[in-house]
Order: structure tokens, then C-alpha cells, then sequence
């Protein structure tokens, strides 16, 4: 499909373009999450689910304590937390896991900058659907029964870094209509619409909005 050909090609374009640009990025940050916090630079997070429901491991600099995500789901002291975090379509606001350093880079989406190299993969793409967790695409599934046909419908293609709801709401969206958002993207893709999404992250990535 040419489509498939051409996007690809702009996904090696512009990963390369963006390790290149974003350099001393990549070289400072781990400096100052290892100055701020004790732990690993990268996050420890449990795998997405991919194109036709392949998990890969999404790369991404750590902006939590270590180990965050399994003390949330496993420690007590978080265990309200963690049904708040469920109820809020898998997002949290106040978060008091997150280090002074990684406030800054989730405000900025800076965090997510290594999955440039999952872009180099062919795990993902620049442009497309949320990377969701495994346990959040079954958990709100039944919350939002609706869903279903969505869902299947939004794994034929690669996640993406940026896509059509983050340019839109990011965080504010909730899973449903976020779902819908990410389908409706998958049936009408084109290359013409990713550019003019890759257009608009820049913004969005500079302002803050929706950002936890």
C-alpha cells in the first residue's frame, strides 16, 4: 500500500531528523533525573499493546519515582490511588509519584521523546492511535462496553507518538470518546492528515494543555 510505504518513510525521516535535533536533550535529561531522584533513566513500565495486539516495550524517560507503577497497583498505601487512577480513564492529576524533574518534562512531553527509537523499530509510528496498557484496554473496555468494536478497530494500526486526540485534548479526553477519536483517525488516515497532526503537536508540546 502506498500509504503504508510513505508513512514509513516519513517515520525513519523524521525519527532521525528528531534524535539529531533533540540531542542535547537526550545527553542532559538523564544527568538530571539521576541528580533528582535515585533510580533507573528510563521508566519501568509494563508493555503497550501494539499493531494486531503485539505488546512491545515503549521507551520513555522516567518522570516517577522508581518502581511507581508497581507500587500503585501492589503497595496499600496506594491502593486509593490506584482505584482513582482506574476511574480516571488510566491518567492522574496531583500525581505524588512524580519527581520535581518529571513534572518539567510531563508538561513539555519530553518523556516521551526516546519513543523515537520505537518509531526506528517500526513499533510505532510518528502519527497514530494511544499505546495502550493491556490491563487499561480490558479494564475500561467494560466501563465503556461500546468500545469494543473501536478498539479492534484501532489495533490494525501502529501507535503513534503524536496523534489526533493529543492534538485535540490530551489528558482531558476520556477513554471513550479518546477511542472514538483514535478510530475515527485509523479509517480516514492520509498523509495529508498526519502532517497537518505532526504540524500542531509542536504547540501543543510548548503550551502545557492537557499535560499530566
Amino acid at each position: 500500500m502506498i500509504y503504508d510505504a510513505l508513512k514509513r518513510l516519513i517515520d525513519i525521516f523524521l525519527a532521525t531528523i528528531l534524535i539529531i535535533g533533540f540531542s542535547p536533550i537526550f545527553l542532559f535529561v538523564p544527568i538530571l533525573i539521576k541528580l533528582d531522584s535515585a533510580g533507573p533513566v528510563f521508566a519501568e513500565i509494563p508493555k503497550r499493546v501494539g499493531k494486531n495486539r503485539k505488546p512491545f516495550r515503549m521507551y520513555k524517560f522516567r518522570s516517577m519515582i522508581a518502581n511507581a507503577h508497581q507500587l500503585l497497583q501492589a503497595s496499600p498505601g496506594f491502593r486509593r490511588l490506584y482505584e482513582q487512577y482506574k476511574k480516571n480513564s488510566y491518567k492522574l492529576k496531583d500525581d505524588p509519584r512524580i519527581t520535581r524533574v518529571g513534572r518539567f518534562l510531563r508538561r513539555f512531553s519530553l518523556d516521551e521523546l526516546p519513543q523515537v527509537f520505537n518509531v526506528l523499530r517500526g513499533e510505532m509510528s510518528i502519527v497514530g492511535p494511544r499505546a495502550y496498557y493491556p490491563e487499561e484496554l480490558e479494564e475500561q473496555q467494560k466501563n465503556y462496553p461500546q468500545t469494543r468494536k473501536h478498539v479492534k478497530e484501532l489495533l490494525k494500526a501502529k501507535p503513534g507518538i503524536t496523534g489526533y486526540w493529543q492534538v485535540t485534548g490530551r489528558s482531558e479526553i476520556n477513554f471513550d470518546k479518546r477511542v472514538k477519536m483514535d478510530v475515527d483517525y485509523v479509517r480516514k488516515r492520509s498523509i495529508l492528515e498526519d502532517l497537518v497532526i505532526i504540524a500542531k503537536t509542536p504547540w501543543v508540546m510548548v503550551s502545557g494543555k492537557g499535560a499530566l
